[in-house]
């Protein structure tokens, strides 16, 4: 890396990962980066070291109730009559 800061959007590029990512991290203090008016920059040692950063994909995501199979419920009920 010959830059010394990198955008948010260079950083999720060097990292594998989306901007938004990158901006949660920042919130989150796991990634250093310094503000210059309404911009952020990353370090580029910031990156090297979420780069070596051993880390595990999150939970799986759950599925919605009556949605465990992806079969679509409801529809047209056809061959039946209203008995009185």
């Amino acid at each position: 890396m010959n830059k010394t800061l990198f955008t948010t959007n260079e950083a999720a590029q060097a990292l594998g990962v989306t901007p938004a990512r990158v901006r949660q991290m920042v919130a989150r203090n796991e990634i250093a980066s310094e503000k210059m008016g309404r911009d952020r920059f990353i370090t580029a040692q910031a990156i090297a070291v979420a780069q070596q950063r051993k880390t595990s994909p999150g939970p799986a995501p759950k599925a919605k109730p009556g949605q465990s199979n992806g079969k679509k419920r409801g529809g047209k009920r056809v061959g039946r009559t209203l008995r009185d």
